[in-house]
């Protein structure tokens, strides 16, 4: 029995042996198979004279069934997978490529690790398709517009209490700036826009959610109603101070730039602090002063136009003067002011009925009147009122007064029509009597 030796070959190769057995048949010429296989004439001699030689199966490429010179080793292929499964367990391919070059050296595309995670079975994060939305066209100048907000989440994964990150991004070059903080209220935005503007400078327009720490939800006061104003928050009492404009967005979808932001950075952020071992709001902040320079290097984006519309701060300007919380209130006469359940003793001299009470973010208390700081102390201990003596009143029965028989209201018709009170009392005929003895 004969044995027949099985060649496998896909179609682009089987349409070569038929048109090279042609050649060498005498049916065409080597310039018609080139034009056929799109070959050079060279190239037609070469695969001609190895089918002569070795029969079909010398069409076949050499390399076919021979380890890749550029294929991974198994040890190297091994030891990613394991830091994969340990040490960056839940890394998307894309970070967990970069972790393994920047880490342990080990060079590989994030293709390949997708690849390596799909045979392995090991899950990873996919974005879902987001829903189609009009596309707005980006600021054309830096500086121009930052969109701004803070995002609840638990950053440290445990280590520390949940946080808020402040978030900054430049609509038109995708620049980031950003800070931890405990919660998300007035004295952080103005704390984290404060260090905004020290390096930067004042943005032309800050765009934001409609949170109740940037518009204010109250009604419209009487004043207000007559100066044809809405009441103002805190942050937007400061940032019109500073010139700054506000944009409040309808929907979240409508500041996309930001929300996407953070949805990067509860991926890559808090793996990069997981590696670093961070379990602090303090150090959080110390490591985004080092992070933030390499992601803004490496995910920024030129701007349209050339030009940075960031403001210089004025050299005479006092930040902490125009960031903080300014409340009126009235002045006693005996030169006291109620703030926030306790009662303050204003020491100077002043005329004025009301009074600025500054509330700084370090922290102070100011209470100034016409920007003038005046001086004051606590009262820890208000005097305490004597109570008055309760007095006791005695319940005195006063008896029912009648008037006598012989009184006008009690004449003819009374008596007729009352004849059972016709009679005289014991009290009403002793005095009867003592009346006609005195007549006597």
């Amino acid at each position: 029995m004969h044995r027949r030796d099985m060649v496998i070959m896909n179609q682009k190769e089987l349409k070569r042996v038929s048109v090279i057995n042609k050649v060498i048949d005498k049916i065409i010429t080597q310039v018609k198979a080139s034009e056929i296989l799109n070959l050079s004439t060279r190239q037609v001699r070469r695969i001609e004279e190895r089918v002569l030689k070795e029969g079909d199966k010398g069409i076949i490429h050499r390399s076919r069934g021979r380890p890749s010179p550029r294929a991974f080793s198994e040890s190297t292929k091994n030891k990613a997978i394991t830091l994969c499964k340990t040490k960056y367990e839940g890394f998307n391919p894309t970070l967990a490529s970069e972790k393994l070059f920047e880490i342990n050296k080990i060079s590989l595309s994030r293709e390949t690790l997708r690849g390596w995670f799909k045979k392995e079975n090991i899950p990873y994060d996919i974005r879902k398709k987001r829903p189609h939305r009009n596309w707005r066209e980006r600021k054309h100048h830096y500086g121009e517009m930052e969109q701004v907000d803070g995002s609840h989440h638990d950053w440290f994964e445990g280590r520390c209490p949940e946080c808020v990150l402040m978030g900054y991004i430049d609509d038109a070059r995708s620049r980031v700036f950003a800070e931890f903080h405990d919660y998300e209220g007035t004295f952080p935005f103005m704390d984290s826009f404060k260090k905004y503007a020290k390096k930067y400078g004042l943005p032309q327009n800050i765009y934001i959610d409609r949170h109740p720490t940037y518009k204010s939800t109250k009604k419209p006061s009487i004043e207000d109603e007559l100066n044809n104003r809405e009441p103002q928050s805190q942050v937007q009492r400061a940032l019109g101070e500073l010139g700054v404009d506000i944009t409040f967005a309808h929907s979240a979808q409508a500041k996309g730039r930001i929300e996407r932001l953070f949805r990067t950075f509860q991926d890559r952020l808090i793996k990069e602090m997981r590696i670093k071992g961070i379990k602090s709001v303090e150090k959080g902040n110390k490591f985004l002063k080092y992070y933030l320079p390499i992601y803004n290097k490496r995910f920024g984006v030129e701007a349209l136009e050339k030009g940075d519309l960031h403001r210089p701060l004025p050299k005479n300007i006092e930040l902490d003067k125009i960031l903080c919380i300014k409340t009126e209130r009235g002045l006693n006469n005996d030169s006291t002011v109620a703030h926030d359940k306790k009662l303050y003793h204003i020491l100077d001299k002043t005329h004025t009925k009301k009074v600025m009470v500054e509330e700084r973010i370090n922290g102070k208390m100011l209470i100034t009147d016409k920007g003038k700081g005046l001086k004051y102390k606590e009262i820890t201990q208000r005097p305490v009122k004597e109570e008055k003596p309760k007095h006791i009143f005695a319940i005195v029965r006063k008896e029912c007064y009648r008037p006598p028989m012989d009184h006008p209201f009690k004449g003819p018709m009374f008596r007729a029509r009352y004849p059972q009170i016709n009679t005289y009392s014991q009290k009403e005929k002793v005095d009867q009597k003592e009346k006609e003895l005195l007549l006597v």
